[in-house]
């Protein structure tokens, strides 16, 4: 994957997903909260305060003693990190010349000490980086990862810290009897969009509500007579039984109309217009409103398509249904076969398998069916469909 092809996937890290800075060694210029901003960094040359310039960033310390600087995120929806881009915009005189960032997968909540003496996986080696320019690096690691620890050296300012990758789903916490498929966090993402002028239609399925116009996705203004569209990967193949459309904030630029429709890419090609079958027909929507519909006929789905009519923003996209056993099946065992190997021996540690039965399932990786699992782990991945038949 190529620097710039890694940039089309979520940033995992960002505020608004939930990403926090959790832990950093010195933040005397300037917070490290700043990392995670989803906006772009400011800069204003006349702003000085007690601390001196200030900036939109994290900056530390000028350092006389040898030694590093380091900060950790958690990430908003854990998951497989394609690339980071440490931006150092602004920071022009006081950037670090080189950068590493490592990885690790935790359960829970680690604390501080924890965190600190975790093994961590370098996932971009010891680099170079230029002052005042987005630095970004492609990462090639399998793993799914919960946390990063960004590391520069040996001191100075980075002001923003970007985690490009895919969510990957902890299955255990699907315990409710609907499940947002489309939702970044579960694994969801964006695979087409015919215009993202003014935001990225990542906001659609980000978590929680929009609080201002500018966190959903809105295009230009059509001139001509099509319309906009995006399409949606689910998380994993399943029945769609509840749409809902937001348009809150949109006062005058929300869609007239909009339609939804889906596929099945295991049973179908989605380049088959035949293939693609309607949740919702077009229906009028209303500005500054959450639209919710009812799915008369669920069919199983892979894939969905959003049109609006003739253009216009929405704050989000919900797509709530059940996985199939088959999708239910995918969802465990991608997380199984992404696990570094500490998280590994924790989490299957609670289907109550023994460091021989472990040791033998992560020799197995990729495992692609439930058959030949412990029989603990191989009930929990079939789901409570396995046993219904």
């Amino acid at each position: 994957m190529t620097d710039q092809e890694f940039l089309r996937f979520p940033d995992l890290a960002v505020r608004s997903l939930g990403g926090a800075v959790v832990y950093a060694n010195d933040e005397s210029f300037a917070e490290r909260e700043n990392l995670i901003k989803p906006t772009a960094p400011l800069f204003d040359e006349s702003d000085f305060g007690h601390k001196g310039k200030v900036y939109d960033g994290w900056e530390t310390r000028r350092r006389r003693t040898p030694g590093h600087d380091w900060a950790v995120v958690r990430l908003g929806a854990p998951g497989v990190v394609h690339g980071v881009v440490v931006d150092t915009a602004w920071f022009k005189g006081n950037y670090p010349p080189e950068v590493s960032v490592e990885a690790a997968g935790f359960e829970g909540h680690p604390t501080v000490e924890q965190l600190n003496e975790a093994e961590w996986t370098t996932i971009v080696p010891r680099s170079p980086v230029s002052g005042h320019a987005a630095n970004p690096f492609a990462v090639t690691d399998p793993h799914r990862y919960t946390h990063v620890r960004l590391t520069m050296y040996p001191d100075g300012g980075i002001a923003r810290f970007r985690v490009h990758g895919e969510a990957v789903v902890d299955p255990r916490l699907l315990v409710t009897g609907g499940l947002d498929l489309a939702a970044l966090e579960n694994g969801g993402r964006v695979v087409g969009c015919s215009n993202e002028f003014y935001s990225s239609p990542a906001n659609l399925i980000s978590p929680g509500r929009a609080r201002i116009m500018g966190e959903g996705w809105e295009n230009a203004r059509r001139r001509d007579g099509g319309n906009d569209w995006v399409e949606f990967a689910l998380a994993g193949c399943g029945e769609v039984r509840m749409l809902e459309l937001d348009t809150s904030y949109f006062l005058f630029n929300a869609p007239g109309a909009a339609r939804v429709t889906g596929c099945d890419e295991t049973a179908s090609d989605p380049a088959d217009e035949g293939a693609w079958f309607t949740l919702l027909e077009r229906t009028d929507l209303l500005p500054d409103t959450r639209h919710r519909f009812v799915v008369q006929t669920p069919r199983p789905a892979t894939r969905l398509r959003l049109d609006v009519y003739p253009d216009g923003g929405l704050a989000r996209f919900r797509a709530v249904g059940t996985p199939s056993a088959d999708g239910r099946c995918a969802l465990w065992l991608r997380w199984l076969n992404a696990l570094p190997r500490a998280q590994a021996d924790a989490a299957l540690s609670t289907f109550g398998l023994t460091g021989a039965q472990i040791a033998d399932v992560l020799a197995a990786r990729p495992i692609e069916k439930a058959d030949g699992l412990p029989a603990a782990l191989a009930d929990a991945v079939r789901g409570p469909a396995a046993d219904a038949r």
